[in-house]
Order: C-alpha cells, then structure tokens, then sequence
C-alpha cells in the first residue's frame, strides 16, 4: 500500500538534487573565470629613452615693414603751389621736379640783392681808381670791399632762396603719400609728400628689453608676412643701444630681401628665440590622447605603466614633456591598440 504524500518528504528529496545543481554551476564559473584570468602574451613594442634637454622656443613679435630709405617732402619756403606734377604712386628718379612754388617775392629780393652787388662793384672800382691817383684813401677803399662783400652775401642768400622754390627728388623712389595739390599754401615743415625706395625694405620691431640679449647683428630670423603670404629671413642690421622706458622695448631693424610682394606698410610677425628652460623632449607618437589629459605607457619590469603627463610646445615630430617624467625613462613608440596598462612587453 502506497504511503500518502507529505510535504515532508517532498522537502526531503528536492534538497540533495538543488545541492547538486548549485555545485555543478560553482565549478562551471570558477573554470570560466579561470579562463578569462590567462595571461595575455608578450606584446612587441617599440620604445624610447627620455633624455632631458633645453628646447629653443619662438617669441612671436609685431613687426612693420618699412623701406630702408625713405624722405617726407616738405616745402623750406612760404608760398603757394603752381606745380605739382607727380601723383600718388608715381616713380621718380633723383633730382626730378616734385613740386613748384611760387617765388614772386624771392625773385624781387633776389633783383633787388644784384642791384646793390653791381652797385658795391661800381663804387668799389671808382674809388680804387680814385686812390691810384692818391685821391682817396685805403681806408675808404677798404670799406667799399667790406660793402661788396655784404652785397655778395645777400645775392647769395636770395638766390639760394630762390633755389628753395622748386622741390627736387633726392633719390629714386615711389610717391607713397600725396598731401597737397596745387594752389595749396605750401609753409616750413608742412608735409608735401613721401617718398620711398621701395627696392630695399627691411622690417622694424620693437623687441621687449628681456629678449634683446638674445639678439646680435647679423642675426637672421625668421619673418612672417601675411599679406604677401611670405615666409622668409630677415637679417639684424641695427639694434637700437637703449629701450624706451614707457614700454620697455627697443628698436631692432632687418633688411629682406626685395621681393614684389613685399611693400611698405605691411603687417609682419618676427619670430625671436627665448630661453627655453628644462624639458623633456618626447616623440609625438608616444603620446595616448584622453580627453583633456596626455599619457604614455611607461616601461617598468617587463610591463606597461600607464602615466599622466603635462606637455608643452611641439617641434615637428617632438612635444615637450614638462612633468610626470624623469630621465632615463622608457616609454612606448608605437602605435598599438592592444597595449593596456599591466601588459607584458618585449622589445622590438
């Protein structure tokens, strides 16, 4: 006779099976894990050794450029324009007429300066035949020479003057600036016009008085010019002796090369070396990009060490490491997406 069914005994005969079931699924995962905890092989890589170094570092200035010679016209005498006969961007060659002004008034004082020379002259031969003839002294003879002298002198003056009247080229150039036109009332110290001979240019800087030691004559340096869109080399031809006390800088000028290109006025950059400090120089390749923070791999015991890094200034192919590093380091070259830190590695 079957025995009836009790909660008891059920209990009593699903237990050992769960038992089972639950040491059966323990060892499966402890031989999962077992397998996921293999050591990945050796990974070949290619490393470096950082070597400290004092990098040269570019200073970036404003620059100008200027032509190397170059005169603001202005009239020496009052007087109103009657001629006038270049315009802006004309091209003259030395002694060419630039401007002509009126000159009715010297003229006059010029006429009125020869009368009286003929007429110191003509007293001065009389009375020199007059004391041929012992009738009249050397004395009244010579006041009459001392006269002629005084009237040579202003016959001078007034020609000399008049000279003044018509404004010449005093080299060849181009006429940058043009601020006058004829009929205009030309005064002393007025500015007329420009000139400038563009053929030699060189470009001007103010250099902050902390760089200036850097610098010597005959330096050659990099330049800059965005609007030509040229990049050349300048070289050091004056460096001015003392700085400007309000902004602390002093003049450096370089002669370039004459280029089509290049004119007067033009915006330029000089790129300047400065003292470069202590750094490490690393490869660029080395570096691993995380967000904002730079890192390398570095080698310790056979192993990849993952390492925070500050970096600076980029030369080319190397970038300064300017902390989390020492000398003697190695670090990791190459390009691999298998590396991760922890990771054994051998040596390519």
């Amino acid at each position: 006779m079957t025995s009836p069914f009790t909660p008891s005994r059920f209990f009593t005969s699903i237990f050992p099976l769960v038992g089972l079931l639950l040491l059966f699924g323990c060892k499966s995962e402890q031989h999962s894990q077992h397998q996921s905890l293999e050591p990945l092989p050796p990974l070949a890589v290619e490393v470096a050794i950082v070597e400290g170094s004092s990098p040269i570092r570019q200073v970036e200035i404003m620059a100008t450029v200027r032509a190397a010679e170059s005169a603001t016209i202005s009239a020496r005498v009052s007087g109103n324009i009657i001629e006038l006969p270049v315009k802006l961007g004309s091209i003259v060659s030395k002694g060419e007429t630039l401007a002509v002004i009126s000159a009715g008034e010297i003229t006059a004082k010029l006429n009125q300066a020869q009368a009286q020379l003929d007429q110191a002259e003509r007293n001065l031969n009389r009375e020199r035949n007059l004391l041929k003839k012992n009738a009249a002294t050397q004395e009244s003879v010579k006041t009459l020479e001392e006269s002629k002298k005084i009237a040579q002198a202003a016959y001078k003056e007034a020609r000399t003057m008049l000279s003044y009247t018509t404004i010449t080229a005093p080299f060849d150039g181009v006429i940058t600036l043009k601020s006058a036109n004829i009929g205009d009332l030309a005064t002393p110290g007025k500015t007329l016009l420009k000139l400038e001979n563009e053929s030699s240019l060189q470009v001007i800087a103010d250099v902050p008085e902390a760089l200036i030691s850097n610098l010597a004559l005959s330096d050659k340096l990099p330049v800059t010019i965005e609007a030509a869109n040229q990049d050349i080399e300048g070289e050091i031809t004056e460096i001015a002796p003392t700085a400007d006390p309000r902004s602390r800088t002093a003049q450096v000028k370089l002669t370039i090369a004459q280029n089509p290109k290049i004119r007067s006025g033009q915006f330029a950059r000089v790129s300047l070396p400065s003292s470069g400090g202590k750094a490490f120089m690393i490869p660029v390749s080395a570096i691993r990009p995380f967000g904002q923070l730079d890192r390398v791999f570095i080698v310790k015991e056979n192993a990849a060490r993952l390492q925070l890094i500050k970096t600076g200034l980029r030369y080319g192919d190397q970038v300064e490491a300017l902390s989390g590093l020492s000398a003697g380091d190695q670090i990791v070259v190459s390009d691999s997406k298998e590396i991760s830190d922890g990771r054994q590695i051998t040596f390519q």
